[in-house]
């Protein structure tokens, strides 16, 4: 039945946007769209009217309910409910992912956003006919897993013909919906505001208290409407309580309460059920009424009052509603509404809701009560809800009459929720397990969950004393566990770096003193070190060699380097490469590999650490490996001067680290910038990492933007600014850093006349070439030839240029070449120099380092050399495009495309078709001779 909306008085502007939506999903293309207000706006009415504006278009709709915020996937599932039909049709990783996350089938936790991606290929699938609206109402109470999925949905809708509508209640916190488009939602102006008040005031008002009241509600539609019920003229003749009354929406839910308490005893007792029952199950609240003895007349002083709508399903006229019924029961009311619907719930089907029901009805520690929620807990962690799972077992701790289950529990909910990547409650659950009974390994386990929850926060020297405590009480308990905190450590000591220059040396010191061999590893230590030792002690006495610098200490340290690479490159056999996909799948471990191949000198390996990384993360659907492997690999494919693959990398990352809360790396964008060479754009990238750096206490971060500024200068040829910065860069060791810091201190110290600088960096690249592989060989080879040192410079330049080329080191390949050509110009060598010249203005064009070709353009014009310049004018891909070009070009289908850019196989096709468009072609053949004409 369509009723009068006199709350859509003043609404034209809104209402036209939301026409403009429609229009939008009737021409093909997708829309996200927040509506946001405080309490009573009317955002839940404008929601009614875009549902029926949308028919006959299938509708899907779903509501936050702050009782049920606890309980993972509950609002998604809602939603996805009418579409699941459509499942099939979906590739069959993202089926189990959708089915496991929904509780349909049993499997290993699904990633979330494998579960975002499914999700986002069930809508598309859903509006392949026709138009698809989904709307949110009261988001700002969805539960964790729901709104960061709907969030990631939102942000890669395209051209599916989904509407996707959220109604957010105003809070003053950016959540997962910030930055998404929005309509934000304003009281009535002044004329409709007493307009609507007119339709509800009991008689005659004063105008002068009709402006007070609406200036008091500042036109909020359903203050105008609620708070004047029940008051006579004389109590509105002073507006609704005057200042200092409290905020509107707490005042417009008195006024439900005051409407509430006024009901007979078996109505509230209806209305606090329906409040405490989340689904809106109309059958589960009449079998729970049947429990306490109230019969159906309770519902018609309700439902007269225009209080809640009672059916199949049950609805509030208003949140505020259903927050005045429960908020105003006493604590033994609560407890029976609770223990009735724990009865009404069938424990079989619902387990879950039965659990929580019967834990909120128990009066004090109750052990029958906790267990039925730790093994909700552990259903949450199967379906990869690990907020949910915290929220069970922080109540199961509450619960438990044994202080030694207390412990326990509260130590798996502080698990829990540093794995759901939610430090902040943490401290207060580890508080609350040490007050229960904790034995020495939980104890160890307690402080090391602390010191993470601080390292999750503050990665850099903050972490490292709180991780080395947590070790050294592992030490004795359980030599692997203490070990891999240990580890945690160093590389905390390492981001740290220069900010706390003392810190890699106490971890070293640390790690030395550790005790050897397996211990008496238990079963919490097999459960939460699933790495296992060898990873963990080859990498400990590799970064102990590296820390103490002695020369044998440094062999040691590059042998065990070395040693993790080849395991990682092999995949085969035993020891180490047995024990690979945990190292893949450990983003500490693989940090730590990584920048260990880098420390070596050894591309290679670098390269092959992060690439399978990336690769068993798209084909595991693990996407929160993919958040930090993105960045990484890209760093490494930079060095191999495949800069195209490393920014289209960083872009396809960005919607994984929305979701997961985790930022690239802002020094590999800086890095990029600067081999760029567009000096504006490299600088405003350098200046943000080094502002990070600094609010952070990265002294790492800071260590690679000034590397990145000296990388830039010495490709504009601004010799002073790039000797300055390397100087900055190098005053540290930074692990992984040195090798291509100390080059940029050679060439910049050389070209700038300062020898001695120049000559003390060649020095330490000496010392480096032991590593023995190409990129150390050939950044020594290069520095003697640019000092000069003993003779044989043409040699020594025709080595870096070769060690450079066999270690797939084409950027550093490519400016020893422009190096060799400036040399031999300057030897008046001209015919020599200008083929050199050529090969290193050729390469770096193609790599599109823009001031080093701008460089080599220089040099050859010099030589007396015509450069022609590249012709302009080919048609522009958006980066997106290029990515989709590239990917369909290599053989890849629309499916895989969107699954590798995590969008719709129809926003794919979408894209493809405007590929063809701009490129003049009409088949994926065509592609790739397009783009290498382009």
């Amino acid at each position: 039945m369509h009723q009068e909306r006199p709350q859509l008085l003043g609404r034209a502007a809104e209402l036209a946007e939301l026409d403009g939506l429609l229009r939008e999903l009737r021409e093909g293309r997708s829309r996200v769209l927040v509506l946001r207000g405080e309490a009573g706006v009317g955002k839940s009415v404008l929601l009614d009217l875009l549902a029926e504006r949308a028919a006959p278009w299938q509708t899907v709709r779903a509501a936050g309910v702050e009782d049920e915020a606890e309980f993972a996937y509950a609002a998604l599932q809602r939603l996805c409910a009418p579409l699941l039909p459509g499942l099939d049709r979906l590739p069959p990783v993202q089926q189990e992912a959708l089915r496991v996350a929904f509780g349909l089938s049993a499997g290993p936790p699904p990633e979330m956003l494998l579960v975002g991606l499914a999700v986002l290929g069930l809508f598309a699938e859903a509006a392949a006919e026709a138009p698809l609206l989904c709307l949110v109402d009261d988001a700002q109470w969805l539960d964790l897993m729901s709104e960061r999925i709907l969030a990631f949905v939102g942000r890669r809708l395209d051209a599916e013909a989904v509407g996707l509508v959220f109604a957010e209640r105003t809070t003053g916190v950016e959540g997962s919906f910030g930055g998404l488009p929005e309509l934000v939602l304003r009281g009535l102006p002044d004329a409709e505001a007493r307009a609507l008040l007119d339709r509800v005031l009991p008689g005659p008002v004063d105008d002068r208290v009709r402006d007070r009241i609406v200036a008091e509600t500042g036109g909020n539609p359903l203050a105008l409407l609620e708070l004047p019920r029940g008051l006579a003229p004389a109590e509105l003749a002073f507006g609704f309580g005057g200042p200092g009354a409290g905020p509107l929406a707490t005042r417009v839910e008195d006024g439900f309460r005051r409407r509430v308490e006024a009901l007979p005893a078996d109505t509230r007792a209806l209305l606090l059920l329906a409040a405490l029952e989340p689904v809106g199950d109309g059958p589960l609240l009449w079998q729970a009424l049947r429990l306490l003895g109230i019969g159906p007349e309770a519902a018609a002083p309700a439902e007269a009052a225009g209080l809640i709508t009672l059916g199949a399903s049950v609805r509030f006229r208003h949140p505020l509603v259903r927050s005045a019924a429960w908020r105003g029961a006493a604590a033994a009311e609560l407890r029976s509404a609770h223990r009735a619907l724990a009865e009404a719930t069938d424990a079989g089907r619902d387990p879950d809701r039965h659990a929580w029901h019967r834990a909120h009805a128990a009066a004090g520690p109750e052990e029958e009560a906790a267990a039925a929620l730790e093994r909700s807990a552990d259903r949450a962690l199967a379906r990869g809800g690990r907020a949910a799972a915290a929220a069970f077992l922080e109540r199961a701790a509450a619960l438990s009459p044994d202080p030694k289950a207390l412990a326990r529990r509260a130590l798996a909910a502080a698990t829990a929720q540093l794995a759901a990547g939610l430090p902040a409650r943490v401290p207060d659950l580890l508080a609350a397990a040490e007050l229960g009974s904790l034995d020495p390994w939980q104890q160890a386990d307690a402080a090391r969950l602390r010191a993470r929850a601080l390292a999750s926060a503050d990665p850099g020297a903050a972490a490292v004393g709180p991780l080395l405590e947590a070790a050294a009480r592992f030490a004795d308990l359980d030599p692997v566990a203490a070990r891999g905190t240990c580890l945690a450590a160093f590389a905390a000591a390492l981001w740290a770096g220069r900010a706390e220059p003392g810190a890699v040396r106490r971890v070293a010191v640390a790690a030395a003193a550790l005790p050897t061999g397996e211990g008496p590893a238990g079963e919490e230590s097999a459960r939460e070190e699933p790495v296992g030792e060898e990873p963990v002690g080859v990498l400990l006495r590799a970064l102990e060699g590296w820390a103490r610098a002695g020369e044998a200490e440094r062999r040691e340290a590059w042998s065990g380097f070395a040693e993790v690479g080849r395991a990682v490159e092999t995949s085969e056999g035993a020891g180490l490469a047995g024990r690979l996909t945990a190292v893949e799948a450990d983003p500490l471990l693989r940090w730590l590999v990584a920048q260990g191949a880098a420390e070596l000198g050894d591309l290679r390996g670098w390269l092959a650490v992060t690439e399978r990384a990336v690769r068993v993360a798209r084909e595991s659907g693990a996407f929160s490996v993919l958040s930090t492997a993105a960045p990484e690999w890209a760093a490494a494919l930079l060095f191999a001067g495949r800069f195209v693959e490393a920014g289209e990398l960083l872009a396809r990352a960005a919607p994984v680290e929305e979701v997961a809360g985790a930022a690239a790396r802002s020094g590999v964008a800086a890095l990029l910038g600067a081999y760029r060479g567009q000096e504006r754009a490299a600088l405003e990238l350098i200046e943000a990492a080094e502002r990070e750096g600094a609010r952070r206490g990265l002294g790492r971060l800071t260590g690679l933007a000034a590397g990145a500024r000296a990388l830039l200068h010495n490709g504009l040829g601004n010799y002073p600014a790039a000797l300055a910065a390397a100087r900055r860069g190098v005053e540290y060791r930074d692990f992984g850093l040195q090798p291509w810091l100390l080059g940029e201190l050679v060439e910049a110290a050389v070209r700038a006349g300062e020898p001695e600088a120049a000559a003390q960096a060649r020095g330490l690249l000496a010392d480096r070439a032991g590593a023995g592989t190409p990129w150390a060989l050939g950044s020594y080879a290069l520095a003697r030839a640019l000092t000069g040192e003993s003779g044989g410079v043409e040699e020594q330049y025709r080595e870096a240029v070769a060690r450079f080329a066999e270690g797939g080191l084409a950027p550093a390949e490519a400016r020893a070449r422009l190096l060799y050509g400036e040399w031999l110009r300057r030897q008046n060598r001209r015919g020599q120099a200008r083929e050199e010249l050529r090969a290193a203005h050729e390469a770096v064009t193609v790599m599109g380092l823009e001031a080093f070709a701008e460089r080599a353009r220089r040099e050859l014009l010099a030589t007396g050399e015509t450069v022609r310049k590249r012709v302009v004018g080919a048609p522009v891909l958006t980066p997106q495009e290029a990515q989709i070009a590239r990917l369909a070009a290599g053989g890849h289908p629309n499916a895989e495309i969107g699954a590798q850019l995590f969008l719709s196989p129809r926003t794919v096709e979408w894209h493809l078709r405007k590929v063809f468009t701009k490129l003049g072609i009409t088949s994926r053949r065509e592609i790739e001779g397009a783009l290498a004409g382009a």
